[in-house]
């Protein structure tokens, strides 16, 4: 039977079952709706990245629910079981381990077999990590790009890390642990030393926001033997200027040039080793240095 909750969320003569897109926490499990723990209370199936995570969560909030799996892994072929069972009248709700479902999450083919379907889709908000960092950062908030994970491959990261280079909006990435000092890296190089914030284990126990220039939250992460948690990284736009390296890192080197007896080389490779940047990032700036004394 279709869902017919007190917010009127069923039409009246409807014969196919209800998707819900249902919002859960990113961190403390008592950031949910009442509205999404009723819809989570009342639908037939909940369709889980994670069955055995949202069943903990749902026993915490003393749920009972018909948990199946519905991940990156087999979300194409579950897609077309579960339009099924919505076709004949079933309601569900779809949810992610964290967050809202599909947005950088698993969850996008259902939708869209779903619309395709004439099937109904009603989101039911909450938590997201992008407007959690966002409303928080002390960055711009008028206007802002969610660029969700950077592409693994090297060549395709770089290419639209080029692209993003140039927007004046705040740029939202969401990053693993693991690759969060690659991106921040090349970010630098590219983009130049903007202003950003790092939100690492938002509303959990650990929360923690880095802030200040993009050198600034390498050389805080690099000082680490482990960095934990997912990662929401928040850049300034693009001011209509290239932000230069910090004045630290710039003074250095220029104070080598000009007094030192060092290589270019020998000097890009000591400092990139202080700062925790690229030795190429640091001889760049080294030859355009070098140009203005010569010059």
């Amino acid at each position: 039977m279709p869902l017919n909750l007190p917010t009127h969320d069923s039409m009246p003569g409807e014969t196919t079952g209800v998707l819900y897109i249902v919002a859960t926490p990113i961190g403390n499990r008592d950031d949910i709706t009442l509205r999404a723990l009723k819809t989570l209370g009342l639908v037939d199936i909940i369709a889980a990245e994670d069955t055995r995570h949202t069943a903990r969560f749902l026993n915490y909030h003393g749920i009972r629910g018909n948990l199946i799996s519905c991940h990156e892994h087999n979300e194409q072929e579950r897609a077309v079981t579960l339009i099924k069972r919505l076709k004949q009248g079933e309601s569900i709700a779809l949810v992610s381990s964290a967050g809202t479902p599909s947005v950088s999450d698993p969850g996008y083919r259902l939708v869209v077999e779903a619309v395709r379907n004439n099937v109904r889709v009603v989101p039911i908000p909450g938590p997201s990590a992008a407007v959690t960092a966002l409303c928080a950062s002390g960055l711009a908030t008028d206007n802002f790009i969610f660029e969700g994970f950077a592409a693994r491959k090297k060549t395709k990261r770089r290419r639209r890390l080029e692209q993003l280079a140039h927007e004046s909006s705040t740029v939202i990435f969401y990053e693993s642990p693991r690759r969060i000092l690659t991106l921040v890296k090349e970010l630098i190089e590219i983009a130049g030393d903007r202003n950003a914030v790092l939100g690492r284990e938002m509303t959990k126990l650990h929360e923690e926001f880095i802030r200040g220039h993009l050198t600034d939250i390498l050389k805080d992460l690099s000082e680490r033997s482990v960095v934990k948690g997912e990662c929401t990284l928040l850049v300034e736009g693009y001011s209509g200027k290239k932000e230069p390296l910090s004045q630290d890192f710039e003074q250095e080197l220029r104070d080598g040039l000009i007094n030192g007896n060092d290589r270019l080389s020998i000097l890009s490779k000591r400092i990139a080793a202080k700062y925790r940047i690229t030795r190429n990032m640091v001889y760049e700036e080294g030859l355009k240095i070098k140009s203005e004394i010569d010059g």
